[in-house]
């Protein structure tokens, strides 16, 4: 019988589908040819399994980065739960950052997936706005950054994220460009 779309994932298929994207995630960062053979037996599952969840490399490249993207949008609001609207968001750049060396990492699994005949399109990045929007709102109605400041200006801001190389020492330099445009973020802020 055939699972509908909406109906929700036994826990232990999750986890099989969450570890084959685990190991995805760091194979396919060292090498875009890397095969999906070994990808399912680095996860520890069968051929079966892995190819009822992912039935093309496009399928998992493309379903990598959407989870991926979902996981960091998705940290926004617990981050809020958890931590002052300024330390939420400046941690949630940190996340926001790893994500775009993995993703810098799989740009040549993911310019293969959708430059394919009949390739996949990439998916947009909706829901890293949405959730860049919520922190930049929770930290507006703190006083915490100046106002008016849009996700669009965000992204905008941060953009050198994608021009350093993931290959080196690139923590630190992440750190000095997200440091830099919190301190402009705070410029003007009412609540300083």
């Amino acid at each position: 019988m055939q699972q509908k779309k909406d109906t929700p994932q036994r826990s232990d298929a999750q986890r099989n589908r969450e570890r084959i994207l685990d190991v995805a995630l760091a194979e396919l960062t060292h090498s875009a040819e890397v095969p999906l053979s070994v990808i399912a037996k680095k996860a520890g599952v069968g051929q079966g399994t892995f190819y009822r969840n992912f039935p093309s490399r496009e399928a998992l490249v493309l379903e990598l980065y959407r989870y991926e993207m979902q996981q960091v949008a998705d940290s926004a609001a617990r981050l809020l739960e958890s931590r002052e609207p300024d330390r939420a968001l400046r941690e949630w750049m940190d996340r926001l950052a790893e994500f775009a060396m993995a993703k810098a990492g799989l740009a040549d699994a993911i310019r293969q997936a959708t430059s394919a005949p009949g390739g996949l399109a990439k998916p947009g990045h909706a829901p890293v706005t949405a959730a860049a929007e919520l922190l930049l709102r929770a930290n507006e109605e703190a006083g915490t950054i100046r106002p008016g400041v849009t996700a669009d200006d965000f992204l905008l801001a941060i953009a050198g994220l994608w021009q350093i190389d993931p290959s080196g020492d690139w923590q630190p330099r992440v750190t000095r460009l997200l440091d830099l445009v919190m301190d402009g973020l705070r410029a003007g802020a009412p609540g300083r």
